[in-house]
């Protein structure tokens, strides 16, 4: 199974770069990983924000497959504890799941399309966080499911 991390905005500030990096490579041991940052449209300060919404939709969904499990971060998506998505990944795992895709939309959300297409919708938090730092939450997240799954001493409860 490989696992992707798509994030539309800027590329990863170094105080985040980091991080990001470091559980990326951890992660790598389990799973291929790929991380793929999907930049604003051109247009996007003269869009409301409910086309951007639709444009950046469009791209995202011109580069999914049809195979492909989409986990969207919502914040009106289903909050895990990390035991939850560590079962979340591996029932994919075990379902033979070819790729797994998690998803941060932009500034203003994503479209409804988007919505619609994504198989599973997960909040990370009631709070708000910049998106780049939930990047990183998201890879030490995931990594955490997998030491979960393998039953390795990182996770403590």
């Amino acid at each position: 199974m490989q696992l992707q991390f798509w994030s539309i905005g800027k590329k990863n500030e170094a105080y985040v770069a980091e991080g990001i990096a470091l559980f990326t490579k951890r992660i790598s041991h389990y799973y291929k990983v790929e991380w793929k940052i999907i930049a604003t449209t051109k247009n996007s300060a003269v869009l409301s924000a409910e086309d951007l919404k639709i444009e950046e939709g469009k791209i995202i969904l011109n580069n999914l497959q049809k195979d492909d499990y989409l986990i969207l971060l919502d914040e009106r998506g289903k909050n895990l504890q990390s035991e939850e998505l560590a079962k979340v990944l591996q029932k994919r795992n075990n379902d033979s799941t070819k790729q797994v895709i998690f998803l941060i939309g932009g500034a203003f959300g994503v479209s409804d399309e988007v919505i619609k297409r994504a198989n599973f919708k997960w909040s990370l938090s009631n709070l708000v966080f910049p998106h780049q730092l939930v990047r990183l939450i998201l890879a030490e997240q995931v990594y955490r499911a997998c030491t979960i799954n393998k039953n390795e001493k990182y996770h403590h409860v």
